[in-house]
């Protein structure tokens, strides 16, 4: 259960690492902006609308935030089961669909387009989260778990390719397979300068965050283990770095563990949000980008940060 903040600054937010001091906000505390949800996931910001749009995957659809009124409203309902969201460079919504397995791109006239849906000639399994960095290309993980259960979607439970993260080219819109040797990619992000790629795996036991390098956008180097979580204590699922290159990670699953925890470049536990529910994915937004949206199991929250997003 949610209460607000009674006392500053909110003790629920935690610095772990002295570092992390001087992205807290001393006079801010943790916001239930919505509830009445069943699993949210995939929250993008966008500026020009001041809002927030995020999956309710069980609920087919997709929510929205109107900052200046504070107001809920629903975006898209069917969403195909929509999962993770983005936008892409020219300010288009880019979505994981569960339903039809497939990315989309809606078009500012509200055409759907479709990015991705196949590869090779076998379906894609469902597309989980996706980014969008500054060459224009799309890149997007590609797990099975939206095929496990109707409850978020999965109408044909055929698996027909293996697990893998692919990215679709800004030019020709050809889809590649970027990684293959993740055994469940889930959320993913990049760096600041977009050198390095960060994965979610969420089929090791314990879970991983991996990184690879990456070079004119293509994966250069082998993956390396950044984050190798405890078995009891806690998940990541979508992830965002900041300006400075921090990880800010959603979580929950493990013994009072459900919030953000936050990571440097090296991986070290710097600090953490707690919430009263498992968060599973988050994005910097508001006004002035210093906003963080937690798109927790039934809840939407937020909490100002010193800290803005990378990127967009």
């Amino acid at each position: 259960m949610f209460t607000p903040c009674e006392r500053y600054p909110d003790p629920r937010v935690h610095v772990i690492d002295p570092k992390f001091e001087k992205y807290r906000v001393n006079n801010a505390a943790v916001e239930l902006l919505a509830t009445g949800c069943r699993w949210n996931e995939g929250p993008v910001w966008f500026g020009d609308w001041q809002c927030l749009l995020w999956s309710d995957i069980p609920n087919n659809r997709i929510m929205g935030y109107y900052e200046p009124d504070n107001k809920v409203f629903t975006f898209r309902k069917p969403s195909n089961f929509s999962n993770g969201n983005t936008r892409d460079r020219e300010g288009r919504l880019v979505t994981c669909e569960h339903a039809t397995r497939r990315v989309t791109r809606t078009e500012r006239n509200g055409f759907i387009t479709v990015l991705a849906d196949s590869f090779h000639g076998n379906r894609l399994n469902s597309p989980n989260d996706v980014v969008t960095p500054s060459d224009g290309s799309v890149w997007f993980t590609d797990p099975t778990f939206g095929l496990n259960s109707r409850y978020e979607g999965g109408v044909d439970a055929k698996q027909e390719l293996k697990p893998a993260v692919y990215r679709i080219d800004p030019v020709n819109g050809t889809v590649e397979v970027v990684i293959e040797n993740m055994l469940q990619p889930n959320g993913l992000a990049f760096s600041p300068d977009e050198s390095m790629l960060y994965v979610v795996d969420s089929g090791t036991n314990p879970r991983q965050i991996v990184q690879y390098p990456v070079t004119n956008g293509k994966i250069s180097g082998e993956k390396q283990v950044l984050i190798t979580c405890s078995v009891d204590n806690g998940t990541p699922d979508g992830l965002r770095v900041d300006v400075d290159g921090n990880l800010w990670c959603g979580w929950g699953e493990g013994e009072g563990s459900d919030g953000v925890r936050i990571f440097d470049r090296t991986g070290k536990l710097i600090g953490s949000i707690d919430l009263p529910e498992r968060c599973a994915n988050l994005c910097f937004g508001g006004k002035g980008g210093n906003r963080l949206f937690m798109a927790s199991s039934t809840s939407l929250y937020a909490l100002y940060v010193n800290a803005q997003g990378a990127g967009i």
